[in-house]
This record gives C-alpha cells, structure tokens and sequence, in this order.
C-alpha cells in the first residue's frame, strides 16, 4: 500500500497504535478486578468479569493484529529510491533547516548524514541512528546546528601543511605554489579504506570548519591560503555546506612564508 511519505506511514500508525492500547489498558483493567474478586472469594463478580475479560482480550489481540497487518510500508524500496532523502529536505525545508544532498549524502551544516537503505538507518558523522523518522530526523539536525562543532583547527591545519609538502615535492613543484585540494585528500587517505573512513565530504567540512575558524598560520610561520580560482570550475572542486545552508566550493591550497608578499588569508562565505 502506498502512503504519501514515511512521516504519514508512522503518524497512521502512531495513532492506530495509541488506539490499540486502549483496548489492551481496558482488558488490563478487567483482568485486575477479575484477580481481586478472587482473591477475596466473590464468586458472582469473578464469573461476569471472567465473560468480560474474555471479550476485552479478543478485542485486544485482534487490535494488535489489525496494528500488525496494518503496516504496509516498503520502507526499504522507499529508501533505495530516494524518497525518504527527499522526503527529509522537504520537510526540512518547511522547518527552516538548512540542508541539501551532494553525493548520495544529505549536507546540513555541521553535519553529514549517509542513508544506509539496507538497514533503513542514518550515519550521521559516523554515528548509526535508526530513529528515522523524517521529523525526528530534521529535530536531530537542527539541535546539531545549535552546538559549536568539534573540531580542532590547530591541528588539522598542521595536516594539511604536511599533506600540501608532500604533494608539491611529488610533483617537483614551488613551495607557495597552488595545488589541487583533491592531491591532498589523495595523500590523506592513502591507507587502503581510508577513503570511507574520512570521506571527501568530511574533507570539504573540515576545511570550512578550518575557514570560519580564522586560524591560518602554523607552528612553522607559514600562512594558508585556500584561493578561489578557475580550479572550482573543474572536476577537482569539493563541496560542502555553509551555516547559511549554501553551497560552497573549495579546490585548491596554497602554504606561503607569512613574510612573502602577495599572501592572501582565508576568506569567509
């Protein structure tokens, strides 16, 4: 049976269910006052509340088996054709939630969610949530745009001078030189599997994270530079979300002695 989305599937059955319980809680009811007349020898009341029991407890597991047969929901298919990502921008969209998808993932700032339809659950940063209920699920991530992220600039932009070193000797290049953030994600997920543990999404996260921090210069002295150019017009642009719930794209790297001139800082959105 189709319905109009997962939201709807579980708001019929949240009251269907609201509904079954009310018919289980009045046999409780009954079957607690049939124990009473017995434990106190009143034989009339305990044959009536035995028929009423009775009645109350057919009307009770049918219900449940109405609940049961009830949901016809092919949540898997919803999942693996994309309905419930679209279903949860939608929605998200409604509530005010700035979130778009980019590579089968949905990019809300600060977070990164991956729909694992064959577990009908989200990974949200790495975390496993089955509460996937699309309301639930835009609540989650609008909490999430409320909280400072994790995230230590210092130290990821230490990575990033080292990666940048290795990319540029690799190529024989000038230090100062402009190279392709994807070169460097290339020598951060060198490791076999690397790649799905720290994905070129979270890459692109971080380096807004790194941009709106204002922290640009290393232990070294040298001063980052993230330039825009013609390189995000290409194949080797990185995308990710801004606080604001716009795309921003990101390509290519720079690392510069701060007393070399032509320096250009960081920018911002």
């Amino acid at each position: 049976m189709e319905t109009a989305g997962l939201e709807d599937a579980l708001l019929t059955f949240e009251r269907d269910a609201s509904a079954a319980i009310k018919t289980v809680s009045a046999a409780l009811r009954e079957l607690k006052k049939l124990a009473a007349s017995a434990a106190v020898g009143d034989l009339r009341a305990l044959r009536q509340g035995a028929d009423a029991s009775a009645q109350l407890g057919d009307q009770a597991a049918r219900a449940v088996h109405d609940l049961r047969d009830g949901w016809q929901f092919d949540e898997v298919a919803y999942f693996e054709s994309g309905g419930f990502t679209k279903e949860v921008l939608a929605l998200g969209a409604e509530e005010r939630l700035q979130a778009f998808e980019s590579d089968e993932r949905i990019l809300s700032y600060p977070a990164i969610v991956q729909v694992v339809a064959s577990d009908t659950s989200v990974m949200i940063d790495k975390q496993r949530d089955r509460r996937v209920r699309p309301s639930v699920l835009v609540r989650t991530l609008k909490s999430l745009q409320l909280k400072p992220p994790k995230f230590k600039a210092e130290a990821f932009l230490e990575t990033l001078s080292n990666a940048y070193d290795l990319v540029v000797a690799s190529a024989a290049g000038r230090s100062g030189s402009v190279v392709k953030l994807v070169d460097l994600y290339g020598v951060l997920t060198l490791m076999p599997g690397s790649g799905r543990d720290y994905t070129k999404q979270e890459f692109a996260r971080d380096l807004y994270l790194l941009d709106q921090s204002g922290v640009v210069t290393t232990r070294a002295g040298r001063v980052l530079s993230l330039p825009a150019s013609a390189l995000t017009r290409g194949s080797a642009r990185l995308t990710t979300v801004t606080r604001s719930g716009e795309a921003k794209l990101y390509a290519g790297i720079s690392f510069e002695d701060a007393m070399q001139p032509g320096q250009s800082n960081v920018g911002g959105e």
